[in-house]
């Protein structure tokens, strides 16, 4: 992950134009984690949940405050940024920023979700204080050698289930089904999701290196 973004280490979980050209979000659905942050119904649409005050002393509890949009100084938090993203998408002074994610399966094991578009957050009432909740469509975006383009034309694939993941990182022992690689991993869709393929069984689902979901990619027609 770390690699792949062109980083020695990611310390935060919301990382606005972390690349010139997308952000970079980490999110989890592990019981232990410190935010609530799920897949929706349609299988497409991240709910994400913004990021609490820094602890700065031991007897701050972060849970007992509002997120901040913005610091004391008036910088704009990461939630500040994705939500002024939003907002300008909202006004049509933008497009929406494109995110990519990726998620925490086990300790120490990421698996990227892939590209998604900031469409929509909610700044609401949570017991005692006020939490963002961030809205992610996902979007087909053509990895090359060259970088990225966004494919607006291919129907979009639908996210492959936590659960699914952890079965297919345990069948195939953390590497690519092809050639072993250990680095630039991938769960991919043995039969695509647009041709009939389903997200929701192991049976289609596969780990492939980067070398070889590009080769799988330039293959479908």
């Amino acid at each position: 992950m770390c690699d792949t973004e062109g980083v020695q280490t990611l310390q935060r979980g919301m990382n606005y134009r972390l690349n010139p050209n997308y952000s970079v979000i980490l999110m989890s659905q592990r019981h232990n984690s410190p935010y609530e942050d799920k897949i929706l119904s349609d299988d497409l649409t991240i709910e994400y949940e913004g990021h609490d005050i820094p602890k700065t002393a031991p007897n701050i509890n972060p849970k007992l405050h509002d997120q901040p949009r913005s610091t004391k100084s008036g910088k704009l938090t990461q939630n500040g940024l994705f939500a002024s993203a939003v907002d300008g998408f909202r006004n049509g002074k933008r497009e929406a920023e494109l995110v990519r994610v990726y998620e925490k399966l086990f300790a120490g094991v990421w698996s990227e979700k892939g590209f998604f578009h900031l469409k929509n957050y909610k700044y609401f009432k949570v017991g005692n204080r006020k939490v963002f909740r961030f809205f992610l469509e996902e979007t087909e975006v053509d990895l090359s050698k060259d970088g990225f383009v966004e494919n607006k034309l291919r129907q979009r694939s639908r996210v492959i289930p936590s659960d699914i993941k952890k079965i297919v990182w345990e069948r195939d022992k953390g590497r690519c089904v092809l050639c072993g690689s250990i680095d630039e991993l991938h769960f991919d869709h043995d039969l695509p999701y647009a041709k009939g393929g389903t997200s929701i069984s192991a049976e289609n689902v596969r780990i492939l290196c980067a070398r070889h979901n590009l080769q799988k990619s330039d293959k479908i027609e």
